[in-house]
C-alpha cells in the first residue's frame, strides 16, 4: 500500500472505530433516564452516566481528529473491556456473547491505535505529539 493510501486508511480507521461511541453517547443523552436505570439495575452507579457520555462523545471526537489519540484510545479500550465485563457476561444468550466479543474486538482495535499512534492525518502529528 502506498504511503498516501496508508495515511487515509489510518484516518478512515479512526473514524470507523469512533462512530459507535459518538452515536452511543448521543443516544444516552436522548435516553438518559432509561440508561441510568439500566446501569443501576446491574449495580453501576447512575451518577457515572454523565462521565460515560463525556468519554464516549469526547473520546470519539478526539480520536476522529487525532487529538491526544493514544490516551483516548487507551481510555476507550478500557471502557470497552469494562462494558463487556459489566453488561455482557450472559454467555447463555447468543446476542450477549456477540456483544461481549464486539467490545473485546473494539478494545483490540483501540490498543492498535494506542500502540501505533494516529498517523499522519491527525492533530497529534500537526502539533508534534506523533
Amino acid at each position: 500500500m502506498s504511503a498516501n493510501m496508508s495515511r487515509y486508511a489510518e484516518l478512515i480507521g479512526r473514524i470507523f472505530m469512533s462512530i459507535i461511541f459518538l452515536l452511543s453517547g448521543f443516544n444516552k443523552i436522548g435516553g438518559f433516564a432509561g440508561t441510568q436505570t439500566y446501569m443501576e439495575s446491574i449495580g453501576v452507579p447512575g451518577m457515572l452516566l454523565p462521565l460515560v457520555i463525556a468519554l464516549e462523545i469526547g473520546g470519539a471526537i478526539a480520536i476522529m481528529i487525532g487529538w491526544y489519540t493514544r490516551w483516548f484510545a487507551l481510555a476507550l479500550a478500557g471502557f470497552s473491556i469494562a462494558a463487556a465485563l459489566l453488561f455482557h457476561l450472559n454467555f447463555g444468550d447468543k446476542v450477549q456473547t456477540i456483544m461481549f466479543l464486539k467490545n473485546i474486538a473494539i478494545a483490540g482495535g483501540f490498543m492498535v491505535i494506542f500502540s501505533h499512534g494516529p498517523g499522519d492525518l491527525s492533530l497529534d502529528k500537526r502539533q508534534g505529539r506523533y
